[in-house]
């Protein structure tokens, strides 16, 4: 059968390994490479649904813990799925829930079955296991649907992650075994293996094997230094095919998003626009703007004057900051359709550049870069 989700590969970058590509899937088509922005719980935060399409955004990704915790997978069912419980016609990717069980909950053993974890809304007790998990994003109906994984944590022995690259590994097999309906969703695989290069590129030989339509790479931006982390990359892309989408889980910042493309990287993710946001600090071409300083009381400028968005159209500093000062919902709406339309320009910038050749991502990637964290010692967004 077909699978639900096919890529393209359109263009390689002649001075990087940066790629030129296109998902297609069964709510649209997806052109790469592309930031996609977090609805965690069936919501973009602050923002409509339609603001998040007149935007740019392509696609959209949501968590299978919160959905499963709440409102619950069976209600989503019968709603007629996800796109259709939160309008949206777009694609949409679902993690696997693996990340949330690690980090936000009170866990019981990890044992070869799943894992058991208590809710952290009511303190219940669940386990999430391979098959749960791909259960409850069946019933979500996500274009994309990723596999239950183990994320291994940072700093981690080396023994740990060895053991833990087999145990994702068997899991993905049990994933695939009880995914029937590939013709409407595609399963893809997680790459982990911690900060061992040797180890990552065993477990992409683990997961390639399996012939899925795509791979995420798991397990980075988990609290390593960003120069390991690029290390660490660079050594992951080409372990995967060339001709699958590569997915790199959870980063936002505009470096990692433009190094990650550089390196062949396809697809990513991150909550940091709208989380940032909700903070008062906005994502510019000239920098982070933290828009609680004193100094933009009255700057009656624009956040960006080459932005086009609804907020830097209509909007000041000055009133973002009153907005942000009084503690006004709007103000969080307004700065997070700034942020997520910030990094989409920066990825359809990024995209143009590929498709120009001649070195002109590599030109793209470094003034892009320095304009944005100009500050000697800046590190920008995390």
């Amino acid at each position: 059968m077909k699978q639900a989700v096919t890529f393209e590969l359109i263009k390689k970058d002649d001075k990087t390994r940066a790629r030129r590509g296109r998902l297609t899937t069964p709510h649209g088509v997806i052109e790469t490479p592309v930031f996609m922005p977090v609805g965690t719980a069936g919501t973009v935060k602050a923002v409509k649904p339609d603001d998040v399409a007149g935007l740019g955004a392509q696609i959209i990704l949501a968590n299978t813990y919160h959905l499963y915790l709440r409102p619950g997978h069976e209600t989503v069912r019968k709603a007629g799925g996800l796109h259709r419980y939160m309008s949206w016609d777009r694609p949409i990717l679902t993690d696997s829930g693996g990340f949330q069980v690690f980090s936000l909950s009170a866990l019981g053993k990890i044992t070869e079955e799943g894992v058991g974890f208590a809710s952290h809304i009511d303190g219940s007790r669940h386990l999430l296991t391979p098959e749960k998990s791909i259960e409850i994003q069946n019933a979500l109906g996500s274009d994309i649907m990723m596999a239950f994984d183990e994320c291994v944590p940072y700093p981690a022995e080396r023994s740990y992650v060895e053991g833990s690259i087999l145990r994702t590994t068997r899991w993905l097999k049990r994933c695939k075994a009880v995914h029937k309906d590939v013709g409407r969703q595609s399963l893809f695989g997680i790459m982990q293996g911690g900060m061992h290069r040797d180890l990552r590129r065993q477990s992409a030989e683990q997961i390639v094997a399996l012939d899925l339509p795509g791979y995420g790479i798991g397990g980075l931006s988990v609290g390593e230094p960003k120069e390991l982390m690029y290390e660490i990359l660079d050594g992951c892309t080409d372990c995967l095919p060339g001709g699958k989408p590569r997915y790199l889980m959870g980063v936002g910042s505009p470096d990692a998003l433009l190094e990650g493309a550089a390196l062949g990287v396809d697809m990513f993710d991150c909550v940091l626009p709208t989380r940032e946001a909700r903070h008062g600090r906005a994502m510019t071409r000239d920098g982070s703007v933290n828009l609680r300083n004193a100094r933009y009381a009255e700057d009656f400028s624009p956040l960006d004057e080459g932005c086009s968005c609804y907020c830097c159209k209509n909007f000041t500093k000055s009133y973002l900051r009153h907005l942000v000062m009084a503690k006004e919902i709007l103000g969080a709406t307004l700065i997070s359709i700034h942020n997520l339309t910030f990094l989409t320009d920066l990825m359809a910038g990024a995209r143009e550049a590929i498709e120009a050749g001649d070195g002109a991502f590599a030109t793209f990637k470094a003034e892009a870069l320095a304009r944005y964290y100009r500050e000697p010692g800046s590190s920008g967004f995390g």
